[in-house]
């Protein structure tokens, strides 16, 4: 095995490098993973547009992917893996209680120290987890969105046979969409303004609606509504609209990280008793069920709209920024 690998570099808003580095450190308790897939995520983009406030340059990005094993000190060499790219400090009082995954000083893989747009990545053995035979490379790199998913509907009231609505078709809002419809959703409807995500998200089976035809007039009843309302697109246009496509006694779960403090309705939170919930990240189960539910019949591949290599990744960041795309994978294999 060579001592180099080829990396991506973000240094500074919208400028990535493709260079030849060192291998990462291997430290104690760490692992050694040749990557496969690595995913270009919401994250990534805000951080190559320059607004992520803890990421910093010279960075690796890329903390969602699939590689197989290269050292680790019980797994074989070429087991197929994926990782949960948390780091908790294990101190903090939700690390104590066992919620590692909002730990006081939570940091991530390819945000906090350097990820998977490279050819090898590092990660704590007890994050890595072995795939089965039944999911391909490519199909692996989206157990992580899946279990952010997962996590927002564990987290919710959701129980099989409701009618929900999703904000946001972008990779999110559709693993949210899919990952109701296989836990037994009985109604979905995706609201979502961009035509391509539309598109997408109309050949998996959804119904979409364009929230400024349901409401050209400023008349609310003309929402359709429903009791769980999952915010995947972490829009302030959508903020304002929450409250008014959520039932009676329902609840609006924030499934996507608003970047800014946003103006919402409390006032009608009150007088309709509507649960407002936050989730972040993901559990070790959440992951385990993003797994096996990515084993089922459903073709998920139709969400990875592009596949790049790593030398033509600040073009697949470019494609993600014209919202041309959905799911862009970067092969570390491919030339």
């Amino acid at each position: 095995m060579s001592e180099t690998m080829m990396a991506s570099v973000y240094h500074e808003k919208k400028t990535i490098t493709i260079e030849e580095k060192f291998l990462p450190e291997l430290q104690e308790g760490w692992a050694l993973i040749k990557v496969e897939y690595s995913g270009i995520c919401g994250t990534d983009l805000n951080i190559y547009g320059g607004g992520h406030p803890r990421a910093k340059g010279p960075l690796v990005m890329g903390h969602e992917f699939t590689g197989s094993i290269e050292k680790h000190p019980t797994l074989s060499k070429g087991t197929l893996v994926t990782v949960r790219p948390i780091l908790s400090c294990g101190a903090c009082e939700a690390c104590q209680t066992g919620n590692t995954h909002v730990c006081e000083k939570l940091r991530l893989i390819g945000i906090d120290r350097d990820g998977a747009m490279a050819q090898y990545v590092t990660a704590p053995v007890d994050e890595i987890i072995p795939l089965p035979l039944g999911i391909s490379t490519k199909i692996g790199a989206l157990v992580e969105p899946f279990a952010v998913t997962v996590h927002a509907v564990r987290e919710s009231s959701f129980k099989p046979g409701d009618d929900v609505i999703v904000f946001g078709a972008g990779p999110i809002g559709l693993c949210m969409a899919i990952t109701l419809k296989l836990l037994g959703a009985r109604k979905i409807t995706i609201y979502e303004v961009q035509p391509y995500r539309s598109s997408i998200a109309k050949s998996l089976g959804f119904n979409v609606k364009n929230p400024m035809d349901e409401c050209g007039d400023n008349n609310s009843s003309r929402y359709e509504t429903a009791h769980i309302v999952y915010d995947c697109a972490a829009h302030p246009s959508v903020a304002s609209m929450l409250v008014d496509v959520t039932k009676v006694k329902g609840e609006i779960v924030l499934v996507g990280t608003y970047k800014n403090p946003t103006p919402i309705d409390l006032q009608n939170i009150t007088f309709k008793e509507i649960t407002l919930r936050g989730t972040r990240v993901y559990t070790k189960r959440d992951f385990d069920i993003a797994i096996d539910m990515l084993t089922k019949e459903f073709p998920f591949e139709k969400i990875i709209t592009h596949v790049v290599p790593l030398k033509k990744l600040q073009d697949g960041f470019q494609t993600l920024l014209k919202g041309d795309a959905i799911k862009i994978l970067v092969d570390l294999n491919m030339n």
